[in-house]
């Protein structure tokens, strides 16, 4: 059951994703950063993680739950270390997904090469 909880919630954000392509005339960047900005919201608010406890992946994997992880750095940080915490949290929170992507995308550059649009 958790897997179909993880797959309609996942599901369901990628289809509000794809409805505002192409319905509105908002940029796909435009769009993944109010994802961002989404999960860093309902994370601050303590909305989030009501949907992560029941959505577990579904809401952890897409971009809003980057914005979570984020949100709950900086909350974390700023009980810590006081007002120097705003600026250290999200990003320590987010480090091993960050150095992941760095990794794995210099990683792919290696391995397979570039080809022209043309």
């Amino acid at each position: 059951m958790d897997y179909l909880k993880a797959f309609l919630a996942g599901g369901l954000l990628c289809l509000v994703g794809q409805l505002l392509i192409d319905k509105t005339k908002l940029t796909p960047a435009r769009i993944l950063v109010s994802y961002v900005v989404l999960g860093v919201i309902l994370g601050a608010v303590g909305v989030y993680e009501k949907f992560v406890d029941f959505a577990g992946a579904g809401a952890t994997v897409p971009l809003t739950g980057f914005g979570n992880t984020l949100a709950m750095g900086v909350r974390k940080a700023v009980e810590e270390k006081g007002f120097l915490g705003i600026f250290t949290g999200g990003l320590t929170a987010a480090a091993g997904g960050i150095a992941a992507a760095v990794i794995f995308g210099w990683l792919a550059g290696l391995i397979f090469r570039q080809k022209d649009k043309s």
